[in-house]
């Protein structure tokens, strides 16, 4: 009996210590915007007071264009996700992009509200103070519900809009990435607060390409880094608790040009949700890429961009 009980002993002792190691191994504090705008926030990144946040921004491309392309990334993302796009259009285009409240160097909303609501209103304060009456509204996943939202609680701002694996419908995913998973998992969040394994992050962003291999070292630095914002673990984790269900019926309502762009290997927000969208917005065309995942935009941004031109009539 004894001996049964040291051995307990021992066991239980040897995995405090692992699970010590473990967390000493995978510790990853926040990290300060100062320090990470050296790499994340080059020329012609800029911050930009809006509703008492420094907001990250790009403003790139002709200012005499007076409907520009504004961009909308998705839970976790950073306007970054962007780049291929930015560079392809920004000759031609004028080309606005910014990280949104919980995410990229913006960071935390003051109040913590993480509402669709709460987006519109913040999308809609930057185009004010960016002096925007109108523009083309793209957006990817969350910044698709957030774009469609805008479009119908601000019709007069959005002249046309772009979709790609947007939300809006209820989610039925067949895959969701482990970060996410963590989020939402209240004793999980509370760890990866403090810490954060490089595994995590690499096989987040792994599953949301159709085709993994193309994830690169530097891609999985830029989601790294940016998770470790100061306050974007948290605010994540505020973000997952304050879920979006889908509003079919205020999707029917929208009534203007409407690109849909969508990868057939989108495993979190599955291709049967494009067809909706295109069932469900009266002025819309589908244009599906069969190799890309949930990110095309950022997987595949030649290809991508190139279904954008042609819905904008530019060469």
């Amino acid at each position: 009996m004894k001996l049964t009980v040291r051995i307990v002993g021992v066991l239980l002792l040897a995995c405090a210590i692992f699970g010590v190691a473990g967390v000493l191994a995978t510790w990853a504090p926040d990290k300060s915007v100062e320090s990470l705008s050296a790499r994340w926030a080059k020329p012609p990144s800029q911050f930009m007071e809006v509703n008492g946040m420094q907001v990250h921004l790009r403003d790139e491309g002709p200012r005499e264009d007076t409907v520009p392309i504004v961009l909308l990334h998705g839970t976790s993302a950073s306007l970054h996700t962007w780049d291929g796009w930015t560079q392809s259009l920004d000759v031609q285009r004028r080309v606005i992009r910014f990280d949104l409240p919980a995410f990229g160097l913006t960071g935390p909303h003051p109040t913590n509200d993480y509402s669709i609501a709460a987006y519109v209103h913040f999308v809609n304060a930057v185009l004010d103070k960016l002096g925007v009456a109108s523009c083309v509204l793209v957006g990817n996943s969350l910044g698709g519900q957030i774009a469609w939202g805008m479009a119908l609680a601000h019709p007069q701002r959005v002249s046309r809009l772009v979709l790609v694996d947007s939300a809006g419908y209820p989610l039925q995913s067949t895959s969701v990435p482990i970060g996410f998973r963590i989020a939402r998992t209240p004793g999980l969040r509370v760890l990866a607060e403090r810490t954060l394994p490089r595994g995590v992050v690499d096989s987040s962003v792994r599953n949301v390409f159709g085709d993994p291999s193309k994830v690169t070292s530097e891609l999985v630095d830029r989601y790294y880094d940016l998770t470790l914002r100061s306050g974007n673990r948290k605010a994540l984790a505020y973000r997952m608790e304050q879920r979006v269900s889908g509003d079919e019926a205020q999707i029917k309502r929208l009534k203007l040009p409407t690109l849909i762009l969508w990868g057939a290997k989108d495993y979190l927000i599955p291709l049967k949700n494009a067809h909706r969208f295109a069932a469900d917005i009266q002025d819309s065309r589908l244009v599906v890429f069969e190799n890309l995942g949930h990110v095309p935009q950022e997987e595949g941004a030649q290809e991508t961009v190139k279904a954008l031109k042609t819905f904008l009539d530019l060469r």
